[in-house]
């Protein structure tokens, strides 16, 4: 009697276990790797006990949504160089069909409109030791970038106040990075506005991995969405004083948990007609806002974080007590949105129209250092604005000798010009008739064409060898040479840019 039992539980069993290895999962469908990096220990500033704890996290919700997860705390520089390339050799490894997902704890700095991440050996005495000696974040996005994926994913936990002395005048939070600019398939969140300062936290957490960690393990639910109540969550916990921020290129459907090996990717033209027909204006969001609970429409304009829908709830809510923060938050968008123009720019031009309207700001500084370097550039003179020189032989050598135009085909310089003397075209003696005529008279000594040596102060014996003559002609023997002379001048490198 047992038997049968047994041989059922046994068929039940092989049944289950194939069911488990037919049925699609994230894992089986796409190869998931991250690398985390909590910079706690920091040598020449306070220590920041909170990234350490969000670095552990992260790397425990990544591990449990299937990520190979690499951790990396307390970086030095040239270690978090080599942590950055042996993960990028190990995404490059996996293929094509990869999510690759960066998870940064720690501080982060803007010098001169280029966001950098902060080992945690820096010790600057002047803003321009940053760039030798911390990470430029372009550097990450690049060499991700470059690497045919699925999608990137970035978390920038890294817009805390700046601990440095030495760089009073560096410039708050971290810069705008526009994905869109970059290789399509990838996302990057901020902790907190670009330009603004995100909070430690007084728990074991900050605000935003603690709203990550929360919200990330809600089962299907589209990064989008996942990120946009991460922003709510942190908004609401600080009052208002941090509001997430985030850009995407993603070309394909991501989930932290649940099944997405079943959803189509989407083609960048369609990603980006999405993200057009997003875009909504000022009357739009009046519109959609018009009759809402304040409290309510405060979580859509918060969800959306875009400066159209702050400035229908300003208009529209203007006695909430809400407003004067988003106002705060929809100026200083407006402000980083312009000084992203001016720095993608980099002219002359683009930083006087930055400092014409934020010539107050946390950046002017930097925009008039920026102003400085463009104007002192050497562009050198234009090519057409150059002055031609003039070959000696263009120039008349006598009253009776005039410049011809120059000569269609080039002459051989190895070869004595012809000097055109004048001639006699009197039949010859044989064939001369004699006619008592008299004498033609000769002219003057003064209007004789003869040849003559070069005056001292003349041109040198070797000009004269490519074709300067005297006399009838001289301009047919040096126009093609002068010229060329001429032409080789024009050469210069003056269209290549240098981006300071």
């Amino acid at each position: 009697m047992r038997r049968p039992v047994l041989c059922s539980l046994i068929f039940a069993s092989g049944l289950l276990a194939l069911t488990q290895i037919t049925t699609p999962t994230d894992a089986a469908a796409e190869a998931r790797l991250a690398l985390v990096i909590g910079q706690s220990a920091y040598r020449t500033v306070p220590e920041l006990p909170n990234a350490a704890n969000d670095a552990k996290g992260m790397a425990e919700l990544l591990g449990n949504a299937g990520f190979t997860v690499t951790a990396a705390p307390n970086l030095s520089q040239n270690e978090m160089r080599q942590a950055i390339s042996d993960f990028a050799g190990k995404v490059s490894a996996s293929g094509t069909d990869t999510v690759a997902l960066v998870f940064y704890a720690g501080h982060g700095l803007q010098i001169d409109g280029e966001n950098y991440l902060v080992p945690v050996d820096l010790d600057p005495k002047r803003e321009a030791d940053i760039p030798l000696q911390g990470v430029r974040l372009n550097d990450l996005l690049n060499t991700l970038g470059a690497l045919p994926l699925r999608a990137r994913i970035f978390m920038l936990d890294a817009c805390r106040n700046n601990p440095f002395p030495a760089l009073s005048g560096a410039g708050h939070g971290l810069a705008i990075v526009d994905t869109k600019a970059g290789a399509p398939g990838s996302f990057i969140s901020y902790s907190t506005s670009p330009g603004a300062e995100a909070e430690d936290g007084s728990g074991a957490d900050s605000p935003y991995t603690a709203a990550a960690l929360t919200v990330a393990k809600e089962p299907n639910i589209p990064i989008e969405e996942v990120f946009k109540r991460i922003r709510i969550a942190v908004a609401q916990s600080t009052d208002g004083r941090q509001i997430p921020w985030e850009s995407s290129s993603l070309t394909t459907d991501f989930r932290f948990f649940g099944d997405s090996s079943g959803q189509q990717p989407r083609s960048p033209a369609t990603n980006a007609m999405a993200q057009a027909s997003a875009t909504r204006s000022v009357e739009d969001w009046r519109k959609d806002l018009q009759g809402k609970d304040a409290k309510v429409a405060y979580d859509l304009v918060i969800a959306d974080d875009t400066v159209p829908a702050y400035q229908a709830y300003i208009e529209l809510y203007a006695q909430d007590v809400r407003t004067p923060r988003l106002r705060t938050v929809m100026e200083r968008r407006r402000q980083m949105l312009a000084w992203d123009r001016a720095v993608a720019i980099n002219t002359r031009a683009s930083y006087e129209a930055y400092l014409a309207n934020w010539d107050n700001s946390d950046l002017a500084a930097t925009a008039r250092r920026l102003l400085l370097r463009v104007q002192n550039r050497n562009y050198g003179l234009p090519v057409a604005a150059a002055a031609v020189p003039v070959a000696v032989a263009m120039a008349p050598t006598c009253p009776c000798s005039a410049p011809t135009p120059p000569a269609t085909t080039p002459i051989n310089p190895t070869v004595a010009p012809i000097i055109k003397k004048r001639v006699d075209d009197t039949p010859p003696p044989s064939k001369r008739k004699v006619v008592d005529t008299p004498p033609k008279r000769r002219p003057p000594p003064d209007e004789v064409v003869v040849e003559r040596a070069p005056p001292p102060q003349g041109p040198p014996p070797a000009a004269v060898m490519q074709g300067i003559g005297i006399g009838v002609g001289i301009g047919m023997g040096m126009g093609m040479g002068g010229g060329g002379r001429g032409g080789e001048m024009g050469h210069g490198d003056y269209g290549r840019g240098t981006r300071y």
